[in-house]
């Protein structure tokens, strides 16, 4: 009985199935595609939800998603409904298949070819024939081509962005112009698809043009629709716009509309344009292909409904054109036409005017075109008529027998007025200036250009350094420096970098890597405040502060043994780093290896019980050690699942033959051992083994998203984030949180993070994506917790005072940093490499001098081993002359751009009290003082360091030449570089040597106080 029903039941649903239709499946297909579609986001949002709440910043997410969500629903159905009901309209006047046959027409008077005026009865001929009727039909459909093609690839860049850069709110996307045509097809050669695209788009547009332009006008609204919404922050900016309270100088307006409201302006001409623009062209094929005009063999002319719907969206595009050039009279000042960046002569005498002429004879065009579509042009035909006589662009024409048809019978003609007003484009807004600038303004350019030389040299200054914080000096060495003044000066000389970054990696990684699976990815300067040593100390001078090297043993889970990389281990086992190395910049241990503050890691005699790292008694005292686990950090990819049923699953560190567990108990990740959010983790990370497992409890949480460069780009991706987190040793107690005394966490990354835009006036970008920036957001991340927490370093910055109005509760002053984080605060190294960039240009004041570029700098180049390279911005503690105190400042030495001698420094200030202020210090241009280049070559050309370099570079082993430091003391500079030696067969470096110069003495000797002593002629 049972088989006899499950029989049946299979009878009917093969019969249904075979009653649907080819549409019926198709609609279930979409139907299914739809809702996973759906589910799929939903998950995708709730884990996001998740994750924000996580963090307390899910009313950042909220508010995101919010914007978003309202512009995609805006612009699709405006997108929609604009093309659907114009595709419709043009289905309701198109030509039947019964076309019918005009056979006569009045005589024309032709004013403006082709638009014509009636006169006498005349027998006509069709206005296309077959080879025009093809070409008109396949140069549309090409255009309709284009257009799909532009604006996809223009999506495909937002859909898959290039994750090589930094990921910040979206730059405006490319226009479709004349530009992006020829770009697509002259990569057709290369691209033989996009060929066959075109034609198999031929084809079915001629098959069925109603369907195809339908889809395809979908396919645009979601396009649209997605690239509009990736703009929610430039929609949120514009709604919360800050001032700037400083006009630039051409229009007199404020740069805040340059910054917040002229990015939305062109992202809504981006949107109109091709909008109009392909309503435009859908319709007229249509109209083309109707009648059954190509298996005739001609088309006659449009029908009057025709014209006037064509006329209306002519209208729309017309006035896109006018708004066009009304915001190319801003862009004007983004102008890169002249000898410098921003509007020069040419652009605001000549373009300029072109333009608001050119945008204002739109709008009369689009009012007429308006009016074709809406009334009969019969009432002012005679005026026209007359005025086109007076202007001598009318003709009569010649009665014939047998004339042809016009397509736009009794109104002007479409095409005669777009023609002629991009003849008239062409002409006034290329030729004219290109004939300006080359007979008026490059004969006399100097003259001409000199007080928009000066706007550029002004805002691009403005834009990169806040010139409130810069200072000009000069600097004239004295060359008196005495080894008494070195002694006086002990905290600079104990400061002298003698070990670098990239050494101090090569040694990490060969000593205190431990285990394969630990990592050293980077090591940053900073400094601490130590105990002196004992021999040192007082009870009124204690301790002193200290340049040292930090850098973080992460786990990275990549370099786990194949074999053991299972589900278990990645998710349960391998879960954090642990500890740190702290080296000081300028002490070396007898066998010529680093010395460190801070090493290894597991048990150890001379350890205190609370810690597991090797640490100096004098440095214990001095900062806090705790348990230094890194579950957040650089190399954390790794999703983690915590508090499971097994305790002490997690590895914490090894300890002898064995290793020592941990269970996770910090405040960080999202409860999922119980209810729906496994599922939707499950889901959302393609996990699907969490379902599977039975080692989750009520308390199991998971660790997402570890990776502090993606936790901090993912709250707030609309700013720029610096390439070097740093690691920062501190108690900071925030808020006073729980802090066991057995479990303590006192590791916390710093990223600065910058205010970027490239819509600042006159600022030239020189090789960035952006053309202002300024460092106002310090970002504090807890290793340990996962706690992310923004604070406002420039409050004068107007785009993070807007940014404060859109989220009022993500960022904090920047006093509420625990002065124990505030401590560790230094001027970031991008942004001091793209302001010494600038300035090596701009510190030109005088616009003759920079025009003919007669005092350019470039950053000097230096010898790092075998190899040249630019002389990189470095860390020291020195005192500033005119100066009574040691401080930490970045420096960078410039050569002018045609010699070697040095021109000048550059000094950032990061201590708090100054920090943020630039020091330019400019030598005596009659003075002769030298240069990186110079000394190396010195060096080099020294017979005793040339012979011992060469006979270690023979022995098995290679010199490397370390970075070539100028350090400034009092009022003279003392050059110092070390030489390390490495063996050919283990990356193992030594310091062997240091090279000190002073004036015109060089000497190399084991340590640092042996050559000073050498150099000064001390015994």
């Amino acid at each position: 009985m049972k088989i006899n029903i499950i029989y049946k039941l299979k009878v009917r649903l093969f019969k249904s199935l075979e009653k649907l239709k080819p549409i019926h499946i198709l609609i279930i297909f979409l139907g299914l595609f739809g809702l996973w579609v759906i589910f799929d986001l939903s998950t995708n949002i709730l884990a996001e939800f998740l994750w924000f709440q996580e963090l307390n910043y899910l009313p950042i997410l909220i508010t995101k998603l919010q914007t978003e969500i309202l512009v995609w629903i805006i612009t699709f159905f405006i997108t929609a409904g604009f093309f659907l009901a114009n595709l419709r309209l043009a289905s309701i006047f198109k030509y039947s298949k019964k076309q019918v046959r005009i056979d006569q027409v009045s005589e024309e008077i032709m004013l403006i070819p082709p638009v014509t005026m009636p006169s006498s009865k005349l027998r006509i001929e069709p206005s296309l024939g077959l080879g025009w009727l093809l070409c008109f039909v396949f140069g549309l459909i090409l255009l309709v081509g284009l257009i799909l093609t532009h604006y996809i690839e223009v999506f495909s860049n937002y859909w898959y962005p290039d994750f090589t850069v930094a990921k910040v709110s979206p730059q405006i996307p490319s226009e479709f112009n004349i530009e992006s045509i020829w770009k697509i097809l002259t990569s057709i050669p290369s691209n033989w698809w996009l060929l066959g695209l075109f034609i198999v788009l031929f084809l079915a547009m001629i098959i069925n043009p109603i369907f195809w332009l339908s889809v395809f006008a979908i396919l645009l609204s979601l396009v649209f629709s997605f690239i509009l919404s990736n703009h929610w922050g430039n929609i949120l900016q514009l709604l919360n716009t800050t001032p700037f309270n400083q006009s630039e100088d051409l229009f007199q307006i404020d740069i805040s509309f340059y910054v917040f409201q002229l990015p939305v302006l062109q992202l809504l001409k981006f949107w109109l344009f091709g909008l109009f623009l392909y309503g435009l062209a859908a319709c007229t094929v249509i109209y083309l292909l109707s009648g059954q005009s190509l298996s005739k063999g001609n088309f006659y002319q449009f029908s009057q409904q025709q014209q006037r719907h064509l006329h209306a969206l002519g209208t729309g595009l017309i006035l896109t054109i006018a708004f066009s050039y009304f915001i190319a009279c801003f862009e004007l000042l983004y102008s890169e036409q002249s000898v410098i960046y921003g509007a020069g002569y040419t652009d605001v005498k000549v373009r300029f005017p072109v333009y608001v002429f050119l945008a204002v004879l739109a709008l009369l065009i689009a009012f007429f075109l308006f009016w074709q579509s809406v009334f009969s042009v019969k009432n002012i035909q005679p005026y026209i008529e007359a005025s086109l006589w007076f202007l001598r662009f009318g003709r009569k024409r010649k009665r014939n027998k047998k004339v042809s048809a016009k397509l736009f019978a009794n109104s002007y003609s479409l095409r005669g007025i777009l023609t002629w007003y991009l003849t008239i484009a062409v002409i006034a807004g290329w030729s004219i200036p290109e004939i300006v600038q080359m007979a008026i303004v490059q004969p006399n350019e100097i003259e001409r250009e000199i007080p928009y030389i000066k706007r550029s040299i002004k805002f691009t200054k403005e834009a990169y350094v806040d010139v409130d914080k810069l200072e000009v000096k000069l600097f004239d060495p004295d060359n008196k420096l005495t080894y008494t003044d070195l002694t006086n000066n002990k905290l600079i000389i104990d400061n002298i970098r003698l070990w670098d970054t990239r050494p101090i990696l090569q040694t990490n990684r060969q000593l205190q890597q431990i285990r394969p699976y630990y990592e050293f990815l980077n090591a940053d300067i900073d400094r601490y405040t130590f105990l002196k040593q004992k021999s040192q100390r007082t009870k009124d001078n204690p301790t002193e502060k200290q340049q040292v090297i930090i850098a973080a043993r992460e786990l990275n889970y990549e370099s786990v043994p194949e074999p053991a990389q299972t589900w278990v281990n990645e998710n349960l086992v391998y879960t954090h780093g642990y500890g740190f190395t702290l080296s000081p910049v300028n002490q070396v241990e007898n066998n010529g290896l680093p010395e460190y503050f801070v090493k290894n890691i597991g048990p150890d005699p001379t350890i205190e019980e609370n810690s597991t790292l090797e640490v100096l008694d004098r440095i214990r005292y001095s900062i806090p050690i705790g348990k230094p686990r890194i579950y957040y950090g650089e190399l954390t990819n790794t999703n983690v699942i915590t508090s499971t049923a097994e305790k002490d699953r997690e590895l914490d560190y090894p300890s002898g033959e064995a290793n020592s567990y941990n269970t996770y108990d910090g405040s960080g990740g999202i409860i999922i051992g119980k209810g729906w959010q496994r599922w939707i983790f499950a889901k959302y990370l393609k996990n699907w083994r969490m379902l599977l497992t039975n080692k989750f409890i009520p308390e199991t949480k998971l660790l997402y998203r570890r990776n502090i460069n993606a936790r901090v780009r993912a709250i707030a991706p609309f700013l720029r984030y610096d390439n070097d987190p740093y690691l920062v040793v501190a108690n900071p107690n925030f808020g006073k949180q729980n802090i066991t005394e057995t479990n303590p966490n006192y590791l916390y990354w710093m990223i600065d993070a910058y205010t970027t835009t490239n819509h600042y006036p006159y600022s030239d970008p020189e090789n960035n994506e952006f053309n202002y920036i300024r460092n106002s957001v310090k970002v504090v991340i807890d290793a340990y917790n996962g706690s992310v927490k923004f604070y406002v370093a420039d409050p004068k910055d107007p785009i993070i005072r807007t940014w404060k109005k859109v989220f009022p509760d993500m960022f904090n002053p920047i006093e509420e940093m625990p002065r124990s984080l505030r401590s560790h605060i230094r001027y970031p190294l991008d942004l001091f490499q793209v302001q010494s960039e600038v300035l090596a240009t701009y510190h030109m004041d005088d616009p003759r001098v920079f025009y003919n570029r007669e005092d350019l700098w470039r950053v000097p180049i230096e010898i790092y081993g075998s190899q040249q390279q630019k002389v990189e911005p470095y860390y020291l503690i020195t005192k500033l002359p005119e100066e009574t105190l040691e401080e930490f400042i970045l420096l960078l030495p410039y050569t002018p751009a045609s010699r070697n001698n040095l021109i000048a420094w550059l000094a950032a200030r990061s201590d708090e009290e100054n920090y943020g202020k630039l020091l330019l210090y400019q030598f005596p241009k009659e003075r002769l003082v030298y240069g990186p280049e110079q000394i190396e070559a010195l060096i080099n050309q020294d017979p005793e360091i040339s012979q011992q370099i060469s006979l270690w570079n023979r022995e098995g082993s290679k010199a490397i030449q370390g970075n070539l430091l100028v350090i400034p003391i009092n009022k003279s500079l003392l050059y110092v570089e070390p030489i390390y030696l490495e063996a050919e067969q283990n990356s193992l470096p030594t310091l062997t040597r240091v090279i000190v110069s002073y004036e015109n003495r060089i000497v190399m000797k084991p340590t640092l106080d042996e050559a000073l002593r050498e150099v000064f002629q001390v015994k």
